[in-house]
Parts: C-alpha cells; sequence; structure tokens
C-alpha cells in the first residue's frame, strides 16, 4: 500500500489515479489536519461492499464458511458450466 501525502497527490492527481487502477494498490492520502483516504479502484471497492454484505448475514456466513471447510476438506465437486445461449439452438 501506498502512502502519499495530500499536496504530493495533488500534484500528481493523474499519475496517482493511474497507477491505483493500473496496479491494483491501494493509495493511502495522509490529511495534516483530518483523516486519512484510501483511494482504491472501484471494483475492488464493489468486491468488498458485497463481501460485507454476504458476510452481514450471520445464517449466511456460516453457510459461506460450511462450504469454505468442505472444499479445504477435499468434497468439492467439479461441474460444468451451461451457456445460457446453447440452450436456444
Amino acid at each position: 500500500m501506498k502512502v502519499m501525502s495530500m499536496s504530493e497527490s495533488r500534484a500528481n492527481y493523474a499519475a496517482t489515479l493511474d497507477s491505483v487502477v493500473n496496479d491494483q494498490e491501494e493509495v493511502v492520502i495522509t490529511r495534516p489536519n483530518g483523516e486519512n483516504v484510501v483511494m482504491l479502484p472501484q471494483r475492488e471497492y464493489e468486491a468488498m461492499r458485497e463481501t460485507f454484505y454476504l458476510m452481514s448475514s450471520p445464517v449466511n456466513r456460516q453457510r459461506i464458511s460450511r462450504a469454505i471447510d468442505q472444499l479445504d476438506g477435499g468434497r468439492g465437486q467439479v461441474r460444468e458450466l451451461i451457456d445460457a445461449d446453447e440452450g436456444d439452438e
């Protein structure tokens, strides 16, 4: 994770944004008189929000944990995905 001051990020704003997106690495912007801010790619932010949502339900969290345990224990099943468009032919 990169860390830079607010003035440094402002001076290199376009390059900082490109770095966050291209390198998939968060950047912490430090602020002298306020709370720090983290920049991250939108898709990473959306993935985090989805994970938080899925894990917010205790029942869902337990189900996911059991599924992970099953996979880790070698009890997973390999399945072929069906292309939705193939059924129309």
